[in-house]
């Protein structure tokens, strides 16, 4: 579970009652891709045939652009996390991690889920006595990552969802 059961306004679009504006929201779905993008590897060295993650990372970059629908967006998302779905360890949570960034496009708050799953991905692929420190650094690196404009917000974010997400923003 990465989505808290009350909708945080600041996450909904100002046309649907919120307080995100649609530069804000693109800024998010370009953050989720590149943490997405950063794991994604971890997917294609076990499963190099399908392209479903890498799609739906490229897909919210289309959206992002203009190029293509929200739908057609959450549904790569969607794509991803079936090839997600007979996988463990790794390559399980790298794909996740490509459907979480996919489906920013529909409900922002998925840019949260697409770091979360991209640490537990780097977790996942260290020796166990290294994991807590490889998890830290792809954390940091994400954070490096972070517009200006999104940063607090995504910082807020991580404090405020971090018990959901598996702990995994914790410094």
């Amino acid at each position: 579970m990465i989505l808290s059961k009350v909708r945080d306004p600041r996450f909904v679009t100002i046309r649907r009652g919120g307080t995100l504006t649609d530069d804000d929201h693109r800024l998010l779905a370009l953050w989720a891709a590149s943490c997405a993008e950063h794991v994604l590897g971890l997917f294609e060295t076990v499963r190099p045939d399908d392209p479903r993650p890498r799609q739906a990372i490229e897909h919210i970059r289309a959206w992002v652009r203009g190029d293509i629908t929200m739908m057609v967006s959450r549904a790569a998302g969607g794509h991803a996390m079936g090839a997600a779905r007979d996988l463990r360890g790794a390559a399980r949570h790298a794909a996740y991690a490509a459907g979480q960034a996919g489906a920013v496009a529909h409900v922002a708050a998925h840019e949260l889920g697409a770091a979360a799953y991209a640490i537990k991905a780097v977790r996942a692929a260290a020796p166990p006595e290294e994991a807590d420190a490889a998890g830290r650094r792809e954390c940091r690196w994400q954070r490096d990552q972070l517009p200006p404009a999104i940063r607090e917000l995504v910082l807020d974010d991580q404090r405020l969802r971090n018990a959901i997400c598996w702990s995994v923003f914790e410094d």
